[in-house]
């Protein structure tokens, strides 16, 4: 994007949903971060006695209708996008640049983790803007979460589903250990057969010190403990009675992974 193009007008649905998202009470800008901002940006502010959502509109709407274009308010996410201000909670800027471009998609724009803006394909739906920007997603990438966990499961990382989520990346475990043995199992059988300690089908040490065998039956006992929590009573449980939050979903994704990655040393 040139920094002299002028830049479509921002329709008012989206205006009103970027100035909801940015003036959120909770996770977006303070009052005097907006007057600092829009100060920088040469954006007038005149409503500043208004609540912080008016404020921006009134600006933005203010700056369209003057210049006929959207790069003012751009320069403002821009800024208020920067990384410099995020040095100590890069969890926040995360979260806020995931809103941001899920509503700049729709615009066909997106803004990077440099406060750049590229152009992207408009998306058309909710479900196109959720894929460009998960929340969820974003935070086991953060983790270097095994490739085999977003195979298996990324429509549900996608929708923020951490119910169905964990169910399948659990059940990614007991497929991968199928597809690698022969073995058409499952469950503790299924582990049993796969990790045996007289003639095991995988193994991830030579299984000749004592050190070694422990550390082959703690993998094993980990991915039974896996089935027995998570997918045993996510298959036999409705979803309203079987309760999963978004820091149980990343601790047990995390778990998935370590398991995956220590396959990856099997033979």
């Amino acid at each position: 994007m040139g920094n002299t193009e002028k830049q479509p007008i921002i329709t008012e649905i989206f205006l009103e949903s970027i100035c909801a998202m940015i003036a959120d009470t909770n996770e977006g800008l303070t009052g005097s971060e907006i007057t600092k901002i829009l100060a920088d940006c040469k954006l007038t502010d005149h409503s500043p006695m208004l609540n912080k959502r008016t404020r921006l509109y009134n600006a933005f709407v203010l700056y369209q209708n003057t210049s006929q274009c959207s790069n003012g308010i751009l320069k403002f996410l821009s800024h208020a996008m920067h990384p410099a201000r995020y040095m100590k909670n890069h969890e926040l800027f995360q979260y806020r640049l995931n809103e941001v471009n899920k509503r700049l998609s729709f615009i066909g724009l997106e803004l990077t983790k440099e406060a750049k803006y590229k152009k992207v394909t408009a998306a058309r739906t909710l479900t196109e803007a959720q894929e460009r920007a998960s929340h969820y997603k974003s935070k086991l990438e953060l983790r270097n979460i095994h490739p085999e966990v977003f195979k298996y499961c990324n429509a549900e990382l996608v929708q923020e589903n951490y119910f169905h989520s964990v169910f399948e990346g659990v059940k990614s475990v007991a497929q991968r250990l199928r597809d690698t043995t022969g073995v058409h199992a499952d469950g503790n059988v299924l582990v049993d057969v796969v990790f045996s300690t007289a003639n095991p089908l995988l193994r991830i040490n030579p299984l000749l010190t004592d050190t070694q065998k422990s550390e082959h039956f703690g993998l094993s006992s980990m991915i039974k403990g896996l089935l027995g929590l998570i997918r045993n009573p996510t298959a036999h449980t409705p979803k309203i009675k079987f309760v999963i939050n978004e820091d149980e979903a990343l601790d047990i994704m995390t778990i998935v992974s370590y398991v995956h990655k220590k396959l990856d040393q099997s033979f």
